[in-house]
């Protein structure tokens, strides 16, 4: 049966006694160990970031040129101008947001149901129209 369970585990069984709760074997060196390997990290991951702002400072490079080339915006500028123009006054502008509308100056709700009234009632018989008038 033992060697059922040995083959079965290979060689695991070293680590099951840890993993049910035994001693672990402790190492002299192992916060050494920890330390240079978190430093290993930090700077593979400055690496990283340097590799990744070059690269991007490149692709920026190529997009200027590109913009230049066909007389494109970048987004951020379209941003910007399309704001400015909502911002500058539009009186009498066909184009002009909701929201400049001054309060009273708009269709109303009750307006518009009081015409659609009035409007059924021009087409009715001069008996009806008297009745619903009264």
């Amino acid at each position: 049966m033992d060697f059922v369970m040995k083959q079965a585990l290979g060689g695991a069984t070293k680590d099951m006694g840890k993993m049910l709760g035994g001693e672990e074997e402790k190492d002299p060196d192992a916060q050494k160990k920890e330390e240079e390997r978190q430093e290993a990290l930090r700077q593979q991951e400055e690496e990283r970031k340097a590799k990744h702002a070059r690269m991007e400072a490149e692709r920026e490079k190529v997009r200027q040129q590109i913009r230049d080339k066909y007389g494109l915006k970048k987004k951020e500028e379209k941003e910007a101008e399309e704001k400015a123009a909502m911002e500058q006054p539009c009186e009498g502008s066909l184009t002009r947001p909701k929201k400049a509308i001054p309060a009273g100056c708009g269709d109303d709700d009750e307006e518009e149901e009081e015409s659609i009234l009035d409007t059924v009632l021009k087409y009715l018989p001069g008996p009806l129209q008297d009745m619903f008038k009264k």
